[in-house]
């Protein structure tokens, strides 16, 4: 006989919130790890102790967490989802009478205490703090790396840079527009470098016209990340320009912040070509002394056949090179009264060989056909650069260009999976905040994944 299916009428329910969500759910065990006790002692300064109270601001950073977790990227979408999904109820403590807050309420909030307090950033280095004390941060090496992210800027509404005025943007008082006027002495943003962009965007002035190497032309952020390479976890996040001296400079600045934030240097650093340059270089190894694990960034080489400076040998303890045919070549050969005499304002030091010495030499023809002498440039933090050269010869190197991928992976994750594909914040501190709530998202993710309810309960037993 074919069943059928009734609503019972009763007046009262016995029902426990806690016992349909299951046990194994991805919240639950993300709930382990989310440490939000400090959060209203930091925020009291920043609310009156008259009026109205107002929404806990522990909901609205539980309701942000359960949308980057989950990958729902509008808020309207997320006030829905939690008002109708039980286990999103039970994250953010809301039982199943509490009200849900108006979309409008995030904004609020981001734009007011929680940007005024740092709030965000306390987050995140709560839960690197939480990944240090379930030991799965090594701080032996690390990895960096930068990922675009398209910014919610649209190309049809943009102007040519000769085109645009600042003054204009600081009085029509776009939101986006005053953060950008207010970085343009910023390092990740408009001090990163002199040149400009083809085209700005009207309504988000700092994000950088992106020219793609397959497809259309867009604007965009970069997303940088510092992780440690025993379990990806992401030891630091920072939003700047996509170009990439902003990148380079962002690492610097997160190696930095982690050391003073958590007392963790790496003994070394893995990247691709983009931070192989000599400036880089030297700050790694002269000032943070940290192996470079890095391809170094080198146009000395020569493709006509000819020596290049790769072929002459350093001799340190001599300052001078010796070419392949033995001879010595130096910067002086003789000794000045005046220090400074020779010396290159820009720091390149030049090396030559004797006249007489080229001229009757049998390989002049492969060194120097076109010279009288051969001469060789030494270029600054270039014994940084052999550093370099010399790290990747090691089976070390071979080790960190496989974990460096770690990175990469964590890039593909963040777009495949929180489904951060296009940015919905404008602004630096948009760009700022998304980013620091993904990488909250992904480490608490990762803590759910390495450390489960499952095996502490059977560690118990």
């Amino acid at each position: 006989m074919m069943g059928t299916q009734s609503a019972p009428a009763q007046l009262f329910y016995d029902f426990d919130l806690d016992r349909h969500v299951p046990q194994n759910h991805m919240l639950r065990e993300i709930d382990r790890f989310l440490d939000v006790d400090g959060m209203r002692d930091l925020l009291r300064p920043f609310y009156s102790h008259l009026g109205r109270p107002s929404i806990d601001p522990e909901l609205i950073v539980r309701m942000l967490v359960v949308g980057y977790v989950m990958g729902i990227r509008s808020e309207r979408r997320l006030c829905d989802e939690v008002h109708l999904n039980l286990a999103y109820r039970w994250f953010c403590r809301l039982g199943l009478d509490g009200g849900v807050p108006d979309h409008s309420t995030f904004s609020k909030y981001r734009h007011g205490k929680f940007r005024e307090s740092d709030l965000l950033r306390q987050v995140f280095e709560a839960t690197v703090e939480r990944c240090l004390k379930e030991d799965l941060v090594s701080g032996e090496g690390f990895a960096v790396d930068a990922s675009l992210i398209p910014a919610d800027a649209n190309k049809g509404r943009s102007l040519a840079v000769a085109d645009w005025s600042p003054e204009v943007a600081r009085r029509v008082g776009n939101r986006a527009a005053r953060e950008y006027l207010e970085t343009l002495d910023d390092a990740a943003f408009g001090a990163a470098s002199p040149v400009h962009p083809k085209f700005i965007a009207k309504s988000d002035p700092a994000a950088q016209w992106q020219r793609a190497e397959e497809g259309r032309p867009y604007f965009a952020y970069a997303t940088n990340y510092l992780i440690d390479t025993k379990s990806s976890v992401i030891m630091d996040v920072e939003a700047t320009r996509a170009i990439r001296q902003a990148e380079v400079g962002a690492s610097r600045t997160m190696l930095d912040r982690t050391e003073a934030r958590f007392g963790i240097k790496p003994e070394w650093l893995a990247a691709d070509t983009a931070y192989g340059n000599a400036e880089n270089l030297g700050w790694l190894v002269k000032q943070r002394s940290i192996i470079p694990f890095i391809p170094v960034i080198d146009k000395s080489e020569r493709t006509d056949g000819t020596w290049s400076r790769s072929d002459f040998e350093w001799d340190a303890e001599n300052d001078q090179y010796i070419c392949p045919e033995g001879h010595a070549l130096k910067q002086f050969r003789r000794n000045y009264s005046d220090p400074n005499r020779g010396k290159d304002i820009t720091g390149t030091q030049k090396y030559r060989a004797l006249k007489a010495t080229c001229q009757v030499c049998p390989s002049k023809g492969r060194c120097c056909p076109n010279a009288d002498a051969r001469a060789v440039t030494r270029e600054p933090h270039e014994d940084a650069r052999d550093v370099a050269r010399a790290s990747r010869k090691t089976k070390a190197y071979k080790v960190s260009r496989d974990k460096r991928k770690k990175v990469e992976m964590l890039f593909a994750h963040l777009k495949r999976i929180l489904n951060l594909t296009r940015l919905r914040l404008r602004g630096p501190n948009g760009a700022k905040d998304e980013f620091l709530l993904a990488a909250i998202a992904q480490n608490l993710r990762k803590l759910a994944k390495l450390r489960p309810q499952s095996a502490l309960q059977e560690a118990i037993s």
